[in-house]
């Protein structure tokens, strides 16, 4: 049993969300599971005293521009930013044609994007050669670093080239930008839509979310690695206690963990649900950036995005040199004394195994020693959060002159080819491949779907990767359980899941955690909303409730990784595979008309757009859960999805239908007044209920009548 305190919640009130921030006439309906614990201010920032910040907030500071004089950057506000720079990956194609769509002629500023191609880099076919080619080619016409496939994970690539790098704000337009916070900077995912306006303005918005600090204590036992860390606490804070909060961690454990786990923690803090996980900048940043100095000088000339340097001239590197990171490590950041967190956890390093995610889930999760005889068809060594150098010495460690058992597959891929050509040298890659592990291309691979050794029917697989949603890397119908590097190993060469023998596992130690909720401000009033709504936007919507119960229903769920990289499937395709990994019948359930009611935490999982898009093709143009991830409402903002909040209706729902159906024809019929924010619900021989939740506001209504961001920025180029 895990052991948690819970100390006395000091004092709570309701958190405000992404929509009474963009419109001053609309109260919050986003109050998270979270939620009663945060005090969101509901206004745009506007000019205040200085007040203690957090890292976070510091971070934000420095990037966030139009302030009013004197406005000290705090949890909640609605801020613009210019990011440091900008990833897009596979995805760069889809962004392509948002760019230019919406009518742009140029780059605001070229060296602010970076390309990089990683996804689906196993697939040969002409179509996928072309698409790759046609990135490349955009790049170059645009003077943007660009980085082919093979050359790694994009976010290993940010790190390794330094575009991700302490103090900074750097977007990518992926779920696990997170992974930038292991080495100091606040790494966040934004979606397609604004990656496009990004390239054309260089900026787009954020909210400030809620900080959380993590504290952690001791150090780690021999064996126990940052994997074994993170795992521990998606499942430990498996009530959505982190739900899209910016997490900053802290404490003397953390000076004992290096950068690569410090990524790894960070990288998979996206599962635990939050938007950022940040590490401290300190010596050890130092120690890892005077070694990567030197290890850049060597490999710049295979960077086709570094300029020679001319005969007689010190080579002096764009973003990683000796006067920026001396400047970095003044540690301008750093938070104030007196700064506020949401919340206070803790975890207890010297409490943490070796730890097992699953099966096909990142919350549920226990020791090694407690699972008993799950034997393995398929093992994986991929991902960008644990396929570099270390993560493959600790694997080569364990097989070294073994076998994988006979029925077992053991894919291995590097997060860059940088860290391949290490492990080579070192040996390592080389005691994997002699133990009979097949290798892979340094990129994603299974670890979204694409490639080969995906799980099949009644395979069970564990891997090293960030995620174990069902259908993710295969079939639903095969079994996903998440490790650390050196399991995973030694898993592939028992046949069944276990712990690497040189562990000690005589004794296995209960977490210990503890959370602590706080607040400093108090309920704000409760706010009057006019009914009034602007030209071409209803005034209502009604509907039959379509209830989806799953709480946490991921985007793989809801629009499956097989098609996210197809960019010319189009609506009438997305309407049959909507919801096609959570619900198969889903699509020949649905009428256009339903309003959706999902559960909690909804639209979780990876940063794709078409989650939101996919039900707009199944004709739903409003869905009200119980509390939804950052990103998916992100990009139900800007692709015109409308959403509400209402905690009581999904559990009144939950109550009274039950669960057991995945999708549930509930015959309650319901009438939304989208500004008003009242939900009315009639059910047969009942009288009818009110929910009240947040109205929609002027400025969701103005994207909503523009059919989203896109045609919203479009509308204002033509203005201009």
């Amino acid at each position: 049993m895990l052991r948690i305190k819970t100390p006395t919640l000091l004092r709570s009130c309701p958190s405000s969300g992404i929509y009474s921030a963009l419109s001053s006439r609309a109260p919050s309906f986003y109050n998270s599971r979270i939620g009663n614990s945060l005090a969101y201010r509901r206004t745009l920032a506007t000019a205040t005293a200085f007040q203690p910040q957090n890292m976070i907030e510091k971070i934000a500071q420095r990037y966030a521009v139009d302030l009013a004089p004197n406005h000290t950057v705090k949890s909640g506000d609605f801020v613009t930013i210019r990011p440091e720079h900008i990833l897009t990956h596979d995805n760069t194609g889809a962004v392509i044609s948002k760019f230019k769509s919406i009518g742009a002629a140029q780059f605001k500023n070229p060296r602010q994007p970076v390309f990089a191609l990683d996804h689906d880099v196993q697939n040969k076919t002409e179509k996928n050669l072309i698409k790759y080619a046609t990135i490349e080619a955009f790049a170059g016409e645009n003077k943007v670093d660009f980085y082919p496939a093979g050359r790694g994970i994009g976010h290993q690539v940010m790190v390794e080239e330094g575009y991700a790098f302490p103090g900074t704000l750097t977007v990518a337009s992926d779920s696990h930008s997170n992974m930038y916070g292991g080495i100091g900077a606040l790494g966040t995912p934004i979606v397609r839509t604004d990656a496009a306006a990004i390239w054309a303005t260089g900026q787009t918005w954020w909210q400030v979310p809620p900080v959380v600090k993590v504290e952690l204590k001791n150090k780690l036992a021999p064996g126990v690695t940052g994997k074994d860390v993170i795992i521990t606490l998606c499942s430990v804070f498996n009530k959505d206690e982190v739900l899209n909060t910016a997490i900053e961690f802290t404490g003397e454990g953390v000076k004992s963990l290096g950068i690569e786990d410090r990524l790894a923690i960070a990288n998979m803090t996206t599962e635990w649900g939050a938007l950022a996980g940040v590490f401290p900048i300190d010596e050890v940043t130092r120690a890892y950036y005077e070694k990567r100095i030197n290890v850049l000088e060597r490999t710049r000339f295979s960077n086709k995005n570094i300029k020679p340097v001319p005969a007689g001239q010190e080579f002096v590197h764009p973003r990683v040199n000796k006067e920026r990171v001396e400047k970095v490590l003044r540690n301008e950041v750093a938070p104030d004394e007196g700064a506020f967190y949401s919340k206070h956890l803790t975890l207890d390093l010297a409490t943490v195994s070796p730890y097992i995610s699953g099966p096909n889930s990142v919350k549920v999760a226990q020791s090694v020693q407690d699972l008993r005889d799950v034997k393995i068809n398929k093992a994986y060594l991929v991902s960008c959060v644990n396929s570099r150098a270390s993560d493959l010495r600790q694997a080569a460690a364990v097989v070294r002159g073994k076998k994988i058992a006979d029925g077992v597959q053991f894919y291995v891929a590097a997060a860059s080819s940088e860290v391949q050509a290490e492990v080579e040298e070192t040996g390592d890659w080389q005691a994997l491949m002699d133990a009979g592990a097949t290798p892979l291309p340094a990129g994603c691979g299974p670890c979204v779907g694409l490639g080969t050794g995906l799980l099949e029917d009644g395979e069970i697989g564990i891997s090293a990767t960030n995620r174990n949603f069902k259908g993710r890397m295969g079939s639903p119908k095969a079994l996903a359980y998440l490790a650390s590097p050196a399991v995973v190993a030694a898993s592939a060469i028992s046949g069944k899941i276990v712990s690497p023998a040189s562990m000690n596992t005589t004794s296995v130690p209960v977490p210990t955690a503890s959370i602590i909720t706080l607040s400093n401000q108090s309920q704000s009033g409760a706010e009057e909303v006019s009914d009034e709504t602007i030209p071409k936007f209803p005034a209502q919507m009604t509907g039959e409730l379509l209830f989806c119960p799953a709480d946490n229903l991921n985007t793989d769920g809801i629009y499956p990784g097989k098609y996210t990289y197809q960019d010319d499937i189009g609506p009438e395709t997305m309407r049959k595979v909507v919801m096609e990994n959570y619900d198969a019948d889903f699509a020949s359930i649905v009428r256009p008309s339903d309003i959706l009611i999902g559960g909690f935490n909804f639209g979780t999982g990876s940063s794709r757009e078409q989650a939101a898009t996919a039900l707009l093709s199944a004709g739903i143009k409003l869905l009200i859960a119980g509390s939804y991830s950052e990103t998916f409402k992100r990009n139900s903002i800007n692709n015109g999805l409308l959403l509400m909040e209402s905690p009581e209706l999904v559990r009144d729902l939950a109550k009274e239908r039950g669960t057991a159906k995945l999708t549930d024809r509930t015959g309650w019929k319901a009438t939304v007044s989208l500004a008003s924010g009242k939900v009315r619900v009639s059910k047969e021989g009942q009288d009818d209920k009110v929910y009240r939740v947040g109205g929609l506001g002027k400025s969701i209504q103005e994207l909503w009548v523009a059919g989203g961001l896109e045609g919203w920025v479009k509308e204002r180029i033509r203005q201009n």
